[in-house]
């Protein structure tokens, strides 16, 4: 997913590194954004994940795909994407192929960060 990040969004992606857990096995992929937001990419042996991006800072706002058992009236339960804030839970159809669905977060924040003309320096 690093190399994803970093060749084919490279327009949006300032870095990359990996955080939490510990040092010698982080658990956390992040991915920071030219308007210094970034993305928290988790995802377990399991089969459990996040997709977090923070641009609270930027925005106001958080976007996360997950699928923490927490909203079972959502027909695609327990998979659900939180839209702009952790209230606003809508259904998610984020491919189980952790490449397809990287893929398809960063396209999503590629278009969000467009619209707001946001370009690497």
């Amino acid at each position: 997913m690093k190399g994803i990040a970093e060749k084919e969004f490279e327009d949006i992606v300032n870095a990359t590194n990996f955080i939490g857990g510990k040092a010698s096995a982080p658990n956390k992929l992040r991915i920071y954004f030219v308007d210094n937001s970034f993305l928290d990419v988790w995802l377990s042996v399991d089969g459990d994940y996040s997709y977090h991006w923070e641009h609270r800072a930027q925005r106001g706002l958080i976007h996360r795909w997950d699928n923490a058992p927490d909203h079972p009236e959502l027909h695609t339960f327990p998979k659900h994407f939180h839209n702009g804030s952790d209230k606003d839970v809508k259904e998610s159809e984020l491919d189980e192929d952790y490449e397809k669905a990287i893929r398809d977060v960063l396209g999503f924040i590629r278009r969000k960060l467009a619209v707001k003309k946001i370009q690497k320096r």
